[in-house]
């Protein structure tokens, strides 16, 4: 295989945060973009969980996001993301558990039966207090610059606000708002957001990242 391949999708948190870390590594792969509701069977034959992202690097099939992040930094992290204190870790373990569990429940009302959404909610919020808490301190969650912990769990906050987003800036969270705020608005976020076709067999292959990305 000449180069790796990433299996994607727009708009999914846990893809997002691949692409954020293989942009910001330079780590080039052949981006394949999913349409969820009608699957490729390459596609399928390649995730054993067939769930996006999934990045076949040819030696060995990734299919958790956090890993593929990794892969890519472990490879080239010119932003030093992977320096930052083991509460990051710790973070990053509780965006993925209790508040992506949150998340679900109050984003999708409709799959949940006999959920209090408004519990599942205030979880949420108690996660993002102690966002708010560091990012007090600092532009990012341990400092200066960004890191891992950030570029982990931002998309899954961008998908917590934008369920209202009236109801988000309402609440006591300026720390974070203003950091999701910047986020949003950055290149490095316009760039790993651009559109692409849905992936066909004998399509043309999409280089991700390119010249221009890579520099954000």
């Amino acid at each position: 295989m000449a180069r790796p391949i990433l299996w994607s999708f727009r708009r999914c948190p846990y893809a997002m945060r691949a692409r954020l870390a293989l942009a910001v590594s330079g780590q080039r792969v052949e981006l394949r973009e999913v349409v969820l509701r009608d699957k490729p069977d390459a596609f399928l034959a390649t995730s054993p969980t067939a769930t996006v992202p999934c990045l076949d690097t040819g030696v060995e099939v990734i299919d958790e996001s956090l890993d593929i992040m990794l892969w890519a930094l472990r490879r080239h992290d010119p932003g030093e993301w992977l320096d930052m204190p083991p509460e990051g870790h710790d973070l990053i373990a509780w965006n993925d558990g209790p508040f992506k569990t949150a998340l679900d429940r109050y984003k999708y009302v409709t799959r949940h039966k006999d959920v209090d959404i408004g519990a599942e909610r205030s979880t949420a919020v108690e996660f993002l207090a102690r966002l708010d808490g560091l990012l007090g301190h600092g532009e990012w969650l341990f400092g200066k610059r960004p890191g891992l912990a950030d570029m982990a769990i931002l998309p899954f906050v961008r998908q917590f606000a934008h369920v209202d987003l009236c109801w988000f800036h309402a609440q006591p969270l300026p720390h974070v708002a203003r950091w999701l705020a910047a986020f949003k608005s950055s290149g490095r976020f316009a760039a790993i957001m651009r559109k692409y076709p849905p992936w066909t067999p004998g399509a043309p292959a999409v280089l991700f990242p390119d010249d221009e990305l890579k520099q954000t």
